[in-house]
């Protein structure tokens, strides 16, 4: 059995995002899912399978050369907790089991290697989750003994309903890196910082940093303005 395998979440509607797919965006001259799969591939010692809906095909061909393997969500209009369960349905067997989003640009290996260094030092029959100054963050690392109880109610699976339902089966690893929750107010932090330079204000170094994601991801201040990322 593997030690650990990974569901990557790539099947969403980026409805605001206008007619760009923010899993495409150019990232430092390559489409961000793809720069996020090569991080999860150069931690896993088990299978990457990533989950495609929207513009699966687009998703597909800038990942076809990865080793990985994909599950499609034919209902990826319903959300995200049907696209975990796809992703649960055909994932192999693993010790742990990370399931992540396909759209966090800055995720590292080595963010993902402490994650999953603080699963092991922890409660190994609990759910870890990234948390810093009470922000939740992606991925999470699911125990092989509770990989079921995910799609156990399949009125409602997925790990966010779970995780926040059952605590006692959740333990919180505090890992300050970025990567981990550019997704969590990352709109309102980028709308800010542009405003904040409009404006002629000093900027922070949160702003600058802020500034310097905004051109790495080639995107307009509109675009940013209504990006709303999910959170497992």
């Amino acid at each position: 059995m593997h030690s650990i395998a990974a569901i990557l979440l790539a099947a969403g509607l980026s409805s605001r995002m206008g007619p760009q797919n923010k899993l495409l965006l150019d990232v430092e001259g390559e489409p961000l899912v793809r720069r996020v799969a090569r991080a999860y591939l150069s931690v896993l010692d088990g299978p990457l399978t990533v989950v495609t809906g929207f513009e699966a095909e687009q998703v597909r061909t800038v990942l076809n050369d990865l080793p990985v393997h994909f599950a499609h969500n034919a209902a990826f209009a319903g959300g995200q907790p049907g696209s975990v369960a796809t992703g649960l349905k055909h994932a192999p067997e693993a010790e742990l089991l990370a399931v992540g989003l396909g759209d966090q640009p800055l995720l590292t290996p080595y963010d993902l290697t402490k994650l999953i260094a603080a699963q092991r030092a922890g409660d190994s029959k609990k759910i870890t989750i990234p948390v810093h100054a009470g922000q939740r963050g992606n991925p999470i690392i699911v125990p092989r003994a509770l990989r079921h109880r995910l799609t156990e109610n399949p009125a409602r699976p997925g790990c966010m309903r779970f995780t926040r339902d059952h605590p006692e089966h959740v333990q919180a690893a505090e890992l300050d890196a970025r990567g981990f929750y550019a997704d969590v107010g990352y709109a309102r932090r980028l709308r800010e910082a542009v405003r904040t330079r409009q404006r002629g204000r000093s900027m922070t170094r949160t702003h600058l940093w802020l500034r310097r994601l905004l051109h790495k991801l080639k995107m307009t201040p509109e675009q940013a303005d209504n990006i709303r990322f999910p959170c497992c």
